[in-house]
């Protein structure tokens, strides 16, 4: 690693709680205005086709992780035979070194290239959520026991949900490394804003240029909203106030 690299990441963590708290109160359209505003209209927000399990909303900071199809063979054995082989494939295949490394506020984007698997689950998203994480992101279905993970309120946005486990069909490839998912290049240490309106990321270089003209359009939409709630005798709210 360079020197200016050694400073750049350290310069991420020392910004990191408080570019957490800048985006804390903006919503996935207000960050989308504050990066059309600093010039980056066609960047940013991830494809369409990927929506959240459940409708909330969630600010953090990406930790990125790249996973590939499993070449196979499948193994030729069935019953006790084969919990063995499962039990090597999580400790030799498919695992998630990255879950270690999780810190308060990771937002943990996943590149399964597409993948109809259920990586994440009801149980390790609660391990991963005691650590800090704040959501997921992935590019393939990447969520099962999903009656589980609502009522857990671990928040998900993918493509789609799996029912499949990972044994004999996805492999860990690597971690901290830019990816891509719905579109979007997602670098390590990256803003990533999402909610019911999807998912938008955020360059960590221009995070506070960006931040600064999204709060001004979400004051200017508050502002109005709440002319027409006075006008109307709506009851004021935190949306507005």
């Amino acid at each position: 690693m360079s020197v200016n690299e050694t400073v750049e990441n350290k310069n991420q963590l020392d910004d990191r709680a408080e570019i957490l708290e800048l985006y804390k109160d903006l919503r996935v359209t207000d960050v989308r205005d504050g990066m059309d505003w600093v010039g980056m209209h066609g960047y940013g927000t991830v494809s369409h086709e990927i929506k959240p399990l459940f409708r909330t909303k969630v600010v953090g900071i990406a930790r990125t992780a790249r996973y590939l199809p499993f070449e196979g063979p499948a193994p030729k054995v069935t019953g006790d035979e084969y919990t063995a082989w499962v039990k090597w494939y999580y400790s030799e295949v498919c695992n998630d070194p990255w879950g270690h490394d999780i810190e308060e506020g990771d937002f943990v984007c996943l590149d399964v290239a597409g993948i109809d698997v259920g990586l994440l689950g009801s149980n390790n998203t609660l391990d991963f959520k005691g650590k800090g994480a704040r959501g997921y992101l992935t590019n393939g279905g990447g969520v099962r026991d999903t009656d589980e993970v609502i009522m857990q309120k671990i928040p998900v946005w993918s493509k789609f949900v799996s029912q499949g486990m990972d044994q004999a069909r996805i492999r860990y490839h690597e971690k901290d490394i830019p990816i891509s998912i719905g579109g979007v290049a997602i670098y390590p240490g990256d803003v990533v804003v999402a909610d019911g309106d999807g998912v938008v990321v955020v360059p960590r270089k221009l995070a506070r240029e960006v931040a600064r003209y999204a709060h001004q359009e979400l004051q200017g939409d508050k502002e109005g909203r709440r002319r027409h709630y006075e006008k109307l005798g709506i009851e004021l709210d935190e949306t507005v106030l």
